[in-house]
């Protein structure tokens, strides 16, 4: 086993998780040919073969899985042993990887990887955006260093630290402008469009309108929060989403934008690592960061944006 290689076990776990190998390539950033080489060596040193190979696609022998297994822990192990280097100074730099959800990414990265960057010099932000037992799934095999998601995530092991909190905000066609706000009751009637299944807003704004025991009259999925603006704007029905998202999907869109009476529906916004990261300390410091951005990028929402919101 004296042959096995470091940057061979990072090509086995790629390939492992994309289970192709163009894509695990790509992600390894070699050609196609390379890492085939390097995963047949690798075969060769272990003496029995790790994938099962077709056209189109490959699988994990059952000694594949084993490996894979314990090929995770190796990996974030290493991972780690960088970590504690980074840990040992007051500020984080080197590489950074974040994870976030798709209904805070497109809205809240600019101004958060532009205030880190000139808070933390030398720091090298890699952004993962996708859903959010994903990003826990992440986090867990060390592929990730934090997330920004919404609470709770309910992870024993990790942390989770309170960022925000943020209202939904009803967007009706733009001829509804002036009319009464719904209230949940009669949403519950309406033709509603929402997130697929996945996104943990679909089920917020399913529990605001008490919909997870009974049908609504219509319900319609779009993949992305700009998806069902537009949506509303062609007259097709009407949806909720995030403050934060209303600056940048409302500008093009034909549409009126409400707020709620109270309670009003909202989501509270935080920042997950595993607790056992040597660079927990650091990560705090970057959650703070993460805050103040948040505040004052929600701020100058908030007065381009008044203009456009009736009160109930």
């Amino acid at each position: 086993m004296t042959n096995l290689t470091l940057k061979q076990l990072r090509y086995f776990e790629a390939l492992a998780r994309l289970n192709h190998f163009g894509r695990a390539a790509n992600a390894c950033a070699i050609s196609q040919p390379a890492i085939s080489v390097q995963i047949k060596e690798l075969e060769a040193t272990l003496g029995t073969e790790l994938f099962e190979r077709s056209a189109r696609q490959v699988r994990l022998t059952s000694f594949g899985q084993e490996f894979a297994l314990r090929i995770r822990d190796i990996l974030r192990a290493v991972d780690e042993l960088g970590d504690l280097a980074r840990a040992s100074r007051d500020q984080l730099v080197g590489r950074l990887r974040l994870g976030v959800i798709p209904t805070i990414a497109p809205y809240l990265l600019p101004t958060i990887i532009g205030n880190l960057a000139s808070m933390h010099d030398g720091i090298d932000i890699h952004v993962r955006e996708t859903l959010t037992q994903r990003l826990i799934q992440e986090l867990a095999e060390g592929r990730l260093d934090a997330a920004i998601v919404a609470l709770p995530v309910s992870e024993p092991s990790l942390t989770e630290v309170v960022l925000f909190t943020e209202n939904f905000v009803l967007v009706r066609p733009g001829e509804d402008e002036g009319k009464p706000v719904p209230n949940r009751e009669t949403l519950r009637e309406m033709r509603l469009l929402l997130l697929e299944e996945g996104h943990c807003f679909r089920d917020q704004a399913l529990s605001f309108c008490n919909l997870h025991s009974a049908r609504p009259r219509e319900l319609l999925d779009g993949s992305s929060l700009s998806t069902l603006v537009q949506m509303v704007s062609a007259g097709i029905g009407v949806t909720l989403i995030p403050e934060m998202a209303v600056a940048v999907e409302t500008r093009s869109a034909s549409v009126s934008v409400s707020r709620f009476k109270s309670p009003q529906p909202s989501r509270t916004i935080g920042m997950i690592w595993r607790k056992t990261s040597p660079i927990a300390k650091q990560l705090l410091q970057i959650s703070e960061v993460v805050r103040q951005s948040a505040a004052a990028l929600r701020e100058q929402h908030n007065q381009a944006s008044s203009s456009r919101m009736s009160l109930a």
